[in-house]
């Protein structure tokens, strides 16, 4: 068959186009947004999680990015606020083109980010606790923390177990707090456990010792649970033993923090609460799943950042392992697709737990996933 010259230089124009575009497509960074709280009130939160993120895309752009792509991590911070972290994500949409998001330190700045996601259609992770971030389910919503469900169920189950059925309960009046608080008078009620106590105080409290006076002054209490974050399950804390009560006290996954225990001091000893594995890596049995997981990236933490890992930049971890993993598996950064394929993790260990997501799930983990644990000389200590 005969080819003109002029055919001819139109298949190389159009040969070195498709080459341009490919090299271009090979140029372009995988955009990934993470609107954080690493200063403010949820800064012992938000800023193990950027170190993490910071990490691990290092790590992984020394190792030839992904899909032959460099990951590009934009960050900014919106010291808690909500109408802050509202205009962080429109900014990380509309502006800098991100391919997915992972962040929301907090349920409140998660929950005021969501409505601009779904609108925008773009993959988004969270980092925080309630479960209201992901049920009922939204289509482009995921989390990787355990729900404060959870975390009810597993402390009034532990209350239980030591034969103690009446509790009082004392929360944040926001956010994580009223959630928390909500989710647990549901559980009370499922597991027969009587709620006979009941306050709530602000974040900006410097004391709650007049609530906490109403609870050790209310009959039949035998354990007070907490939920809250930042300073206020501190303040709590460090309230409850000065008016000298020695009922049990627990606090929520929200504080598996060694950062708590810093800002409590000696009367966070004897706290239990429900936590990750990570916490308490070397204490795993060696037939645990995650005993490997947990303990390999406890190590790489601390010889980065001169530091025990929180949980919480244990979730950053697993957040951005599900979001790669998803963006290898679709072979683009196709936001629909990359979609898709978060809500197929199956099986994924992670320090978090073992993760498998369904169209109904967008969290995906079981309530084996938590570990009661309990301050013990000033460190974590497994109870079971």
């Amino acid at each position: 068959m005969f080819i003109s010259k002029r055919e001819a230089y139109g298949a190389l124009i159009g040969l070195g186009a498709l080459a341009s575009a490919t090299i271009a497509q090979a140029a372009e960074t995988i955009r990934i947004g993470a609107p954080l709280s690493f200063t403010g009130p949820a800064s012992f939160l938000g800023e193990p999680e950027r170190k993490t993120l910071e990490m691990y895309v290092e790590r992984i752009n020394k190792e030839n990015g992904l899909l032959g792509r460099k990951v590009e991590l934009i960050i900014y911070d919106d010291s808690g606020l909500a109408e802050k972290a509202v205009s962080n994500v429109k900014r990380l949409i509309q502006n800098d083109n991100i391919d997915l998001l992972i962040g929301g330190t907090t349920t409140a700045t998660t929950m005021a980010m969501v409505p601009l996601i779904e609108r925008g259609e773009v993959p988004f992770i969270s980092l925080a606790g309630a479960v209201v971030v992901v049920e009922p389910v939204k289509k482009w919503v995921f989390k990787v923390s355990h729900n404060d469900r959870m975390a009810a169920e597993k402390v009034l189950a532990d209350m239980k177990k030591h034969g103690m059925t009446k509790a009082a309960i004392i929360s944040e009046d926001a956010g994580f707090g009223k959630s928390g608080h909500d989710e647990t008078l549901k559980a009370a009620k499922d597991m027969g456990v009587e709620i006979v106590a009941d306050e709530i105080y602000s974040s900006k409290d410097p004391d709650v010792t007049a609530q906490l006076t109403k609870i050790k002054n209310t009959p039949g209490v035998q354990a007070v649970f907490n939920f809250g974050l930042g300073q206020g399950p501190a303040i709590v804390t460090k309230n409850y033993r000065q008016i000298g009560t020695t009922l049990p006290l627990y606090q929520s996954h929200g504080v598996a923090s060694k950062e708590f225990i810093r800002l409590a001091g000696d009367a966070a000893e004897g706290v239990k609460l429900p936590a990750s594995g990570l916490v308490v890596a070397d204490q795993l049995p060696a037939v645990d799943p995650q005993k490997p997981v947990v303990t390999l990236f406890a190590k790489d933490y601390q010889a980065k950042q001169g530091a025990e890992p929180s949980t919480f930049a244990g979730h950053a971890y697993d957040a951005l392992q599900i979001a790669l993993a998803a963006i290898n598996r679709a072979g683009s950064t196709d936001k629909a697709k990359v979609r898709d394929e978060i809500e197929k993790t199956s099986g994924y260990v992670g320090t978090g737990g073992i993760v498998s997501m369904t169209p109904a799930d967008h969290l995906g983990l079981s309530l084996r996933a938590f570990h009661m644990v309990e301050v013990k000389g000033g460190g974590w200590s497994l109870v079971d």
